[in-house]
């Protein structure tokens, strides 16, 4: 079973920066798309951003364009998000989450979540 791992998340002032990372274990994700997502306190799950496997094709949120990015090492079987310029209403727990690269496949492996505080 395979399992992921988020870390990087804290308090930091509107403006600041933070680097998430999320750590693949126990399976390989090397063939897997992986995405973040976050969710804030009486609100949905949001979409945020994805890679595909190869690292090659990366989409984002409209809310997150330019200020956040996504990359990946294959070879540490780790993903980040690098998050800049970040605002009072990026505040959420983020997570990080896996498909495989059959088309249409649902994102099947969830992280626990990071929580992100960002304060004005």
């Amino acid at each position: 079973q395979g399992q992921l791992v988020e870390s990087g998340g804290g308090l930091v002032p509107a403006g600041g920066s933070l680097r998430l990372s999320c750590a693949a274990s126990g399976r390989t994700f090397r063939s897997y798309h992986m995405g973040w997502f976050r969710q804030a306190p009486g609100k949905e799950r949001e979409f945020i951003s994805s890679i595909n496997w190869s690292g090659g094709s990366s989409n984002y949120a409209d809310f997150v364009k330019g200020r956040f990015t996504i990359s990946r090492d294959t070879a540490k079987n780790t993903v980040y998000l690098q998050m800049d310029n970040l605002k009072v209403e990026d505040t959420a727990v983020y997570y990080c989450a896996a498909r495989s690269s059959v088309v249409n496949s649902a994102y099947d492996y969830w992280g626990q979540g990071t929580q992100v505080t960002v304060s004005s």
